[in-house]
């Protein structure tokens, strides 16, 4: 799988993370400082609250740490690795803090009271969307490695189909076609998770 120059230090800090020597605190930082940005957004995406946001990045990089031995550069770029890591810590959040409130019998309008300050998200909104991730990460899995891996890039770096031909060393056209094929395939998995 080609991938760029960043991609490569990415790896990199992987590696040195995943040996868990006096060096790998280090890689750990220079990780975060190169990702946070990104799967900071992505959090904010998943969980719509800021804060909560801010737990379940900190919740992914602990995940990273500990599981940065796994990671396989031949079947992903870092940042879409780390980017399903997130997404998946964002969705137990959401499961967990969803089961304390029914736990505790917490009034939805309490609850909306104490979480929503001004013109957030609707937990409700945010819940919707967490089932949707969840489908969209299950619909995800089902397609091909080489379409999942162009509709990720282009998801995650939000590429253009030339800067994607560029980097993955494809023809335009193959790039194109396999980005319609799955989508295609991803809006039919996603109409089921609908129903």
């Amino acid at each position: 799988m080609p991938h760029d120059r960043s991609d490569d230090h990415l790896i990199a800090l992987m590696h040195r993370i995943a040996v868990q020597d006096s060096a790998a605190q280090a890689a750990l930082k220079e990780l975060y400082d190169l990702t946070s940005s990104k799967l900071y957004g992505l959090a904010v995406k998943v969980t719509g609250n800021r804060s909560w946001a801010e737990d379940v990045l900190q919740d992914a990089y602990l995940n990273i740490w500990r599981i940065a031995g796994d990671y396989r550069a031949a079947l992903s770029p870092p940042m879409a690795w780390m980017g399903v890591i997130v997404r998946s810590r964002g969705l137990d959040f959401l499961r967990r803090r969803t089961s304390e409130r029914a736990d505790q019998g917490v009034e939805l309008d309490d609850f909306i009271q104490e979480t929503v300050a001004g013109d957030g998200t609707d937990p409700l909104d945010a819940a919707h969307a967490s089932e949707q991730a969840w489908a969209l990460h299950q619909c995800l899995s089902r397609l091909e490695a080489k379409q999942r891996e162009v509709v990720s890039l282009a998801y995650l770096r939000d590429l253009s189909h030339g800067e994607l031909s560029d980097q993955l060393q494809l023809p335009l056209g193959t790039v194109k076609t396999w980005i319609r094929r799955g989508l295609e395939q991803l809006r039919g998995c996603m109409a089921r998770y609908a129903g």
